[in-house]
């Protein structure tokens, strides 16, 4: 089974093929500037890489180029798009329509409705899938949620402290998000122990950043909230925040409710907090520099961080291993010994001389530490893919079972 997992922004579309159950990446690509003439589009199969300019309208369009890359009689990997099962796609919030989940029109109302929650995700993922269903309706499409895997999150650690019936008939609550790289990264811990059985802590931090605490393979608690906006600090986007501040900063600034949620989502984090960049490499020389609030940023980050894995090694009862992930997460240096410093006290014992050189996969703990630190670069597609391939032959089953009982 061949499968297409898509990864879309605003105004870019990237792809990657692979050939289930085996997991074998048959190609990838991309395209940029959609929507806004000059397109640059790339594909890469069997190590070779093509490139050319296109001016792309819309996603449906990125798709096409995409398929016509991808069944090129010289250069391509596929006889036809027949050949393509299935669409997956790392889709962000429908509420209660969590899960992973073959798209239907009552999934792409739900994503709409819930615009506000996720603006940067909802709106385009819903508008880019009509699309292509319009374009392409013999292709199925499914949605991995990122919420998916923390519905298995307890009420305890999901349910705010608000009117309860605001949960039931608005679903307020902590839903959580990135869910596919905390899934592939807690899996992949498991492979490299050896063990189903382990309590870790899952650290995805990159332009967007979450710590998820899992046991046994299960969610159990996310620091993302209600929204991608809550939890730690962000690149633009401010975590966690008292609602009772906005007030104050409605009278303070004259500006709308809008406009102070706007500034919050982009002007906020560590772009708000340094007054300089959004991206911790130049926070990271900077502070090197005597910047004062480079550092703050960068200090303020890793103490969230490190609130959330203390917090959560006592939620699991202790941890076996700490794990992190994403652009910051497998790349600073300077994040990973901010958050693991002086963590003996839990059994944890950071080695720098480990952590300093390490590019890709590693451990970054003292031998004999009784809580292991690791490195591993996250693979959010290929968890889309499994998943879309499980859907789609789920989906088929339950065809086939309806039309045995007719």
């Amino acid at each position: 089974m061949k499968i297409l997992v898509a990864n879309l922004g605003s105004t870019s579309f990237k792809y990657r093929l692979y050939e289930l159950p085996s997991e074998t990446q048959l190609a990838r690509g991309g395209i940029e500037r959609i929507g806004q003439g000059g397109g640059a589009c790339f594909v890469e199969i069997g190590g070779k890489r093509e490139e050319l300019t296109r001016d792309v309208m819309d996603h449906a369009q990125a798709v096409s180029i995409c398929l016509e890359q991808l069944t090129h009689p010289q250069t391509g990997c596929l006889k036809s798009v027949s050949e393509v099962a299935g669409i997956g796609f790392k889709a962000v919030f429908a509420g209660n329509l969590s899960g992973i989940r073959v798209v239907t029109p009552e999934l792409l109302t739900k994503m709409e409705e819930l615009a506000d929650i996720a603006p940067a995700h909802n709106p385009m993922y819903a508008k880019a899938m009509r699309q292509l269903q319009a374009a392409f309706p013999q292709i199925p499409l499914v949605a991995s949620l990122e919420t998916a895997f923390h519905d298995t999150i307890p009420e305890a650690h999901r349910t705010y402290a608000i009117p309860y019936e605001w949960k039931e008939q608005y679903e307020i609550c902590r839903w959580g998000f990135h869910g596919a790289s905390h899934r592939f990264l807690s899996t992949r811990m498991g492979q490299i122990l050896g063990r189903d059985d382990l309590k870790v802590i899952t650290c995805h931090l990159g332009g967007s950043n979450s710590v998820c605490a899992v046991k046994s393979g299960k969610s159990i608690a996310n620091s993302l909230g209600m929204s991608p906006q809550t939890g730690l600090p962000h690149n633009n986007r401010v975590g966690d925040f008292d609602p009772f501040a906005l007030p104050i900063l409605l009278r303070k600034t004259g500006k709308t409710l809008d406009q102070i949620l706007q500034d919050l989502s982009n002007k906020g984090g560590l772009l708000g907090l340094s007054g300089l960049s959004q991206d911790v490499r130049d926070l990271e020389a900077a502070a090197a520099q005597g910047h004062a609030r480079a550092q703050l940023a960068l200090d303020v980050f890793i103490a969230a961080i490190r609130q959330y894995v203390g917090g959560y090694m006592a939620l699991l009862g202790g941890a076996d291993a700490v794990v992190f992930s994403g652009g910051i997460g497998e790349n600073s240096q300077v994040i990973r010994e901010g958050v693991l410093r002086n963590m003996e006290w839990c059994g944890l014992e950071f080695d720098e001389a480990r952590n300093k050189p390490l590019r890709g996969e590693g451990p970054i703990h003292k031998d004999g530490s009784r809580v292991q630190a690791w490195v591993i670069p996250t693979n959010e597609e290929i968890v889309v893919a499994r998943q879309t391939s499980e859907a789609l032959e789920s989906e088929v089953k339950s065809q086939k079972s309806k039309v045995k009982s007719g």
